[in-house]
């Protein structure tokens, strides 16, 4: 690559404004680069470059995913391809590219500009080689993406297909350095860029409540629910990964079998081996007949192990087993092995990566759950989501009493609600709910067809609560700045940019409430330590200023009329 080269990619890439603007960019220059090394190689019109791929995946699960796929013909369906799980782990674990010779299992690498193998067979897993041979991929090329602290965060890889190339260099060598040039020139927008802003989701009975928070991690679960490979879900307790495992199966290939769930948390270490793969009579004491375990009971459908961490170091060398053979024998059973024949997610609540750092959590099995990871923020992050999720848990609780009836909740009660804070998640909210609505009934008498949960009933239900305080200033200016960010994300999804600068009219809001509240500039200005000001009569003239910052950011926002009228001229 040319220096003239290099600085227009720079510059489309300073162009871009999104996460998955500046992907397809490093993306495109990526397969190009690789397709003009294949026309100078030796095996020029025996093979095709494929695909590129690009995601961001810190410790804690996927954030983005960006594939380009030029075997995609215009107005085809899109298929939905997975980063190979494989090529990660050996990614991060070694810090630097690599190249994967599919169908030989092997990993290589160069120093020096010579072949070097890392490992043969290092390419393991049986399902990432069909799944990669599958669509057409005997070689693959795996870069790191690193955040700006250095550390490896992503992954960008670059597929082909040239079956007579199996067992060589390819055309890698001679891409190596121009692929890590891009990389290293793209990540740097990669990690600061945000995502493209995802259309509105479709509700359902399993997701009845879908807020842009959570819009970007849905439109990712959409695409791994459709996938065999397991799926772990982290996030913290109550934040609702058991209603999104049940979702992901009620959009996957086994939609129609048996969804099981084993929560760890409920079951002693003894017999969690026994829950698991189930037991034959006289196995152990109290065995007194055949039991299945949940293998059994999710034959074709999916299994879902929360607190995957509480699991026994002895249950959990038996799990991989199975993960690995997909075959189990019931406690007691002298029979041949089972067939397992279930796709698996896991929850957890804790870093499974800290645990394995512990030595509480096998770290083979960490690698093995995490092929598809995610992570379920809490409730307060999700807070545009709180009064959509208190209305249909309203409606649901009173529909327990009385079927097709109606439940509202009074206006105000939003506010309350999103002024706490929720440790508790979605599960503390809805105790929140419950008891409310047992308050209401208190007030109103048997429940009729239709029911008005007002602010006081929530206000008395919250005083009940502990670690649910009303919010910080703190945390109310930065609930103003998450509104600003999401006005600027709808700006940019009609062509538009708010103007950063336009920030700067919060002091002016400040200002402005606080004469209002005191009725007397005088006192508004004295009440921000700005006596001298008022002494010198000159904060007539700085309150107009930030009122017309004010006012220029209600134009922006498309809001009619100034929001405190003539406060900026001066008093006669």
């Amino acid at each position: 690559m040319n220096q003239r080269h290099i600085l227009a990619f720079i510059d489309r890439l300073r162009k871009a404004r999104t996460f998955e603007d500046a992907a397809l960019t490093m993306l495109r220059e990526m397969l190009d680069a690789a397709q003009a090394a294949l026309a100078e190689s030796g095996f020029s019109g025996r093979g095709r470059v494929l695909r590129g791929m690009a995601h961001w995946r810190p410790s804690d699960g996927y954030r983005r995913l960006v594939l380009l796929d030029d075997t995609q013909r215009s107005g085809e369906p899109a298929i939905h391809h997975l980063p190979s799980a494989s090529a990660w782990r050996w990614v991060v674990t070694r810090e630097g590219p690599i190249a994967i010779d599919v169908p030989l299992g092997r990993v290589w690498t160069w120093q020096n500009d010579a072949a070097k193998v890392l490992k043969e067979g290092g390419f393991s897993g049986q399902d990432s080689v069909l799944r990669l041979t599958s669509r057409d991929t005997s070689h693959l090329y795996a870069i790191p993406l690193r955040a700006l602290h250095g550390a490896v965060e992503g992954m960008a890889t670059v597929e082909a297909g040239c079956p007579r190339a199996v067992g060589e260099d390819f055309i890698f060598p001679a891409l190596q350095e121009s692929l890590e040039l891009l990389a290293e020139l793209a990540a740097p927008y990669l990690a600061t860029l945000p995502p493209r802003p995802a259309a509105a989701g479709v509700t359902d009975d399993l997701l009845p409540v879908l807020g842009q928070s959570m819009a970007g991690l849905i439109d990712m679960l959409r695409v791994f629910a459709l996938q065999e490979e397991t799926l772990l879900i982290g996030g913290p307790t109550g934040a609702g990964k058991s209603r999104l495992a049940r979702w992901c199966h009620a959009r996957s290939v086994r939609r129609g079998a048996p969804f099981e769930v084993l929560d760890l948390i409920a079951v002693p270490e003894e017999l969690q081996m026994a829950e698991l793969f189930g037991w034959k009579k006289g196995a152990f004491t109290g065995a007194v007949r055949d039991t299945p375990g949940c293998i059994t009971r999710a034959f074709k459908g999916t299994l879902f192990i929360d607190e995957i961490d509480k699991l026994s170091l002895k249950a959990q060398a038996g799990l991989l087993q199975l993960l690995e053979s997909r075959t189990y024998r019931p406690i007691g059973d002298g029979a041949r092995e089972q067939q397992a024949n279930v796709r698996f997610i896991v929850g957890s609540n804790v870093d499974l990566y800290d645990q394995v750092k512990a030595g509480r959590f096998r770290e083979d099995l960490y690698y093995r759950i995490n092929v598809l990871p995610v992570k379920l923020p809490p409730l307060d992050e999700r807070r545009d989501e709180i009064g959509e999720w208190a209305r249909f848990m309203a409606l649901r609780r009173h529909r327990e009493s009385v079927p097709g009836g109606e439940a509202r909740i009074a206006a105000g009660v939003e506010r309350l609600l999103v002024e706490h804070t929720w440790p508790g998640n979605l599960r503390q909210l809805d105790n929140v709910v419950r008891r409310a609505y047992a308050l209401a009934l208190m007030t109103h008498g048997d429940a009729g067809p239709e029911i008005l949960l007002e602010e006081k009933h929530f206000a008395r239900a919250l005083s009940y609560e502990r670690g649910s305080e009303r919010r910080s200033t703190l945390d109310d200016v930065r609930a103003a700045a998450v509104a600003v960010v999401e006005e600027a994300e709808r700006q940019q999804g009609k062509g538009l940019v708010l103007d950063l600068e336009l920030c700067d009219a919060f002091r002016g809001i400040v200002l402005g409430t606080a004469v209002e509240r005191l009725g007397s500039k005088d006192a508004a200005f004295r009440l921000f330590g700005k006596g001298a000001q008022v002494q010198a009569r000159n904060h007539h003239k700085m309150l107009r200023r930030e009122v017309e910052k004010v006012e220029a950011l209600c134009k922006a926002l498309g809001e009619e009329g100034a929001l405190f009228g003539t406060m900026g001229e001066e008093e006669g």
